[in-house]
């Protein structure tokens, strides 16, 4: 009796070890990430990253309030955001280039002040910064859990994480803007198209997102800290409520939304993330290490590998650079970490 060509190919796969995706999927194997360089030593409790179109990269220090530009091997302060009032995991945290940095010259930045944490917007000539613009204020700020992280989507708009401040109840309160993913225009307004009119929250039930990265078909994925039991990778729907404080991690339940994969928090505790090459990258401060985790249509694809486990200390940051690379931001200073000759460092990770 002859095999019918469906039937064949799948005898065919398996005697080499392989199967159909109607009997079991293949799993993806993430690219190997290999230190390349060192881009730059000595930078104090480092936060956020972002790329000026000319390929320099700016460098935001927490407790200092520096914004620091990197071009080649030279580093450079090209100011100090005034207003900035560390304190805890509070400060100078994210910052952003707006895509139309090329017209406009903004440079978007997320910070804690005396009273709130706030967003703010700042001209940039590449080598001074010019006085903050408040997009977004009244973010209840705490010691602990002030989100912080910018990001434009390719639809051109500002996505902010704000954690829950130390208070549980904000994440499902639908008016406070704290844990929530933000979806604001260029000037901070509620973008048109949110869940709610009138309303600058994208999702809901967050305890603290510190990373945010979009995918080539410009999905949202989410970096966040659990308390006890579960760190969250997450992708984000709009107006889709991830549970906190009624449940941490994958839960089952309908009102929530169920992470695509999680982790214990000595593992983890997710900061920055970034997508290249079909992986979701995320740097773990708890964890010292860099997670890979394969990624496809949205869904889980592979099993997430651990990379540098331990060799660097705690990392915040890793964001895809121009040329392709990994630049990964240690955060040993920070009063957590323990601090070794040079550090904090911006490593430049190639994909093999």
């Amino acid at each position: 009796m002859s095999l019918k060509p469906c039937t064949l190919a799948t005898v065919l796969l398996a005697t080499i070890g392989l199967t159909t995706a109607a009997s079991a999927d293949v799993q993806a194997v993430p690219p190997t990430p290999r230190v390349a360089s060192t881009i730059a030593t000595n930078l104090a409790v480092p936060w956020g990253l972002a790329f000026l179109p000319d390929g320099s990269a700016l460098v935001s220090e927490r407790n200092t309030a520096r914004i620091k530009r990197i071009a080649g091997s030279t580093v450079t302060t090209i100011g100090t955001v005034s207003g900035v009032q560390p304190a805890g995991e509070g400060g100078l945290l994210g910052i952003a280039v707006a895509p139309t940095f090329n017209t406009d010259r903004f440079v978007y930045a997320y910070f804690t002040s005396v009273n709130d944490n706030r967003v703010v917007r700042m001209p940039c000539n590449g080598s001074t910064l010019g006085t903050p613009q408040v997009l977004i204020s009244g973010i209840a700020k705490a010691n602990i859990h002030n989100g912080g992280r910018l990001a434009f989507g390719p639809d051109g708009l500002l996505y902010v994480s704000t954690g829950d401040a130390n208070n549980t109840s904000n994440a499902q309160n639908r008016n406070s803007l704290n844990g929530k993913i933000l979806r604001v225009t260029p000037t901070g307004a509620a973008a048109p198209g949110n869940p709610t009119a009138g309303s600058r929250v994208w999702s809901l039930g967050h305890r603290n997102v510190q990373g945010l990265a979009f995918d080539s078909a410009g999905r949202l994925w989410a970096g966040e800290f659990g308390q006890n039991t579960f760190d969250e990778l997450n992708l984000i729907r709009a107006g889709g409520n991830y549970g906190w404080p009624t449940v941490e991690g994958r839960a089952g339940d309908a009102r929530f939304i169920d992470p695509i994969t999680q982790w214990s928090p000595a593992q983890a505790s997710p900061s920055g993330i970034a997508f290249a090459r079909n992986t979701v990258w995320l740097a773990a401060l708890g964890g010292q290490r860099l997670w890979a985790v394969p990624v496809l249509n949205g869904a889980l694809d592979g099993n997430p590998v651990a990379f540098q486990n331990g060799t660097f200390g705690r990392f915040r940051t890793v964001s895809v650079a121009p040329d392709g690379s990994l630049w990964l931001i240690t955060n040993n200073t920070d009063g957590r970490g323990s601090p070794r000759q040079g550090d904090d460092r911006i490593l430049r990770l190639t994909l093999g």
